[in-house]
């Protein structure tokens, strides 16, 4: 990796661009929805354990619970045999007194009887899982007194914090609300985004094109993003490079269907037709970063809307994302996390890096080596030019190359932004 010395720069930074957008994303309102209605949701307050877990003293194995000092020296050799005096299934609220040479046979999640010191596994029998009224016959003595007993609350007592604040809720998450007892929670609403693709070259792209057209994808591109970082998509439009029209479609965005962001994409550059700045350029703050691809940004607020304006380039619109749009979505949930995972790994294939400014490459991972991932850039003749579009369906990172370096070789290591 070939490091350059840095000039002053004439461009904001990444992170000064990005400290003024996290600056504005203050945290949208909370509301109360079911646990299985959470799914994707961020939490906007801890959630408290309800109840016990567990609930009671219950078995952790199918077998037959007894008094630890009864079996304490049972062996295969001199085994020693139980009278059964009663049957707990799962569900059972029952609470069978043990005497001396007593047990109860007992199924997996039952209550333990109270006087019942220690459960022994089917295995550990002779006979393994006999009728009631059959005498228990105990081969192995229980490891210790209290042996495959969960007892209640071990795992967590009620009051206490089973999810903070910040926190996504997945599978998992609700699975462990239901079990400390807690039916519903209070949960970030999601983000409105409105989406506006902007450029008069646009089509749709299952048409025929003319000369000057290009398929239309920043739009397809954006919604799905937003989406995937958990925003509630409201719009999704495409306009062309006439003042009027955008205008029209922005005050809709805003106004009819109340988004909290709105994205667009090109009319941003310096050129004669960009659409965004001539409508905006008193209202929003048009910058240049730092960052290849996606130098030209735009940012800024609008009533209660924060709009952003990326370039429309279909990698410079991704990368732009994930740097800035994704980070702010994340801090409207109060997320407690904004930046994606982040590995090092060798790359196989080298390239030049424009210095002074902060290169985000699409790679694919290799992961043939389970001891040794590697990456390598997702363009098809390995390349990473900013304009390159196609590749992105191969890429699932992208490689993030710091300022001070000019050139990236085979071998470096360098730092990976995973996707997924």
């Amino acid at each position: 990796m070939r490091i350059a010395p840095l000039a002053v720069p004439a461009m904001l930074t990444v992170e000064a661009h990005l400290d003024t957008i996290l600056a504005a994303a203050a945290p949208i309102p909370g509301e109360t929805v079911r646990v299985e209605d959470a799914a994707g949701r961020t939490l906007a307050a801890p959630v408290i354990a309800r109840v016990d877990v567990p609930l009671f003293d219950n078995s952790a194995m199918d077998g037959y619970a007894v008094r630890y000092a009864d079996v304490s020296s049972a062996t295969a050799e001199h085994p020693t045999e139980l009278r059964v005096i009663a049957d707990l299934p799962a569900g059972s609220t029952a609470q069978p007194e043990l005497g001396a040479g007593d047990a109860v046979r007992i199924m997996t999640g039952a209550p333990v009887p109270r006087t019942a010191t220690a459960v022994v596994p089917f295995e550990h029998t002779r006979d393994g899982l006999q009728s009631v009224d059959a005498p228990a016959v105990i081969t192995t003595a229980p490891a210790r007194e209290g042996a495959h007993i969960r007892r209640r609350g071990e795992e967590l007592r009620a009051g206490a914090e089973v999810a903070p604040a910040g926190s996504v809720v997945g599978p998992l998450q609700m699975t462990a609300f239901a079990v400390v007892g807690v039916e519903s929670i209070l949960v970030r609403r999601r983000p409105r985004v409105a989406v506006i693709s902007t450029g008069s070259e646009l089509a749709p792209a299952g048409g025929e094109f003319v000369p000057g057209q290009i398929p239309e994808s920043n739009s397809v591109l954006l919604a799905s993003l937003c989406a995937e970082a958990g925003a509630e998509v409201v719009s999704v439009d495409t306009v062309t490079d006439e003042d009027a029209a955008f205008e029209a479609l922005l005050d809709r965005a805003i106004r009819d269907a109340r988004a909290d962001v709105v994205v667009t994409s090109g009319g941003v550059s310096a050129g004669a037709h960009e659409v965004v700045k001539n409508v905006l350029r008193d209202r929003i703050a048009f910058v240049a970063v730092a960052m290849q691809p996606g130098r030209p940004q735009a940012f800024g607020r609008i009533d209660d809307a924060l709009i952003f304006g990326l370039p429309g380039n279909p990698s410079s619109v991704a990368v732009s994302f994930e740097a800035f749009v994704r980070p702010a979505l994340l801090a409207l949930q109060g997320r407690s996390e904004h930046r994606r995972p982040t590995l090092r790994m060798p790359t196989t294939t080298g390239w030049r890096s424009p210095t002074g400014r902060r290169q985000y490459v699409p790679v694919t991972l290799d992961r043939s080596d389970p001891a040794a991932w590697s990456v390598r850039p997702a363009a098809a003749d390995g390349s990473s030019g900013s304009h390159l579009a196609a590749g992105l369906a191969r890429a699932d990172a992208y490689v993030v190359v710091p300022e001070d370096v000019a050139a990236v070789a085979a071998g470096d290591l360098v730092d990976v932004m995973l996707l997924a």
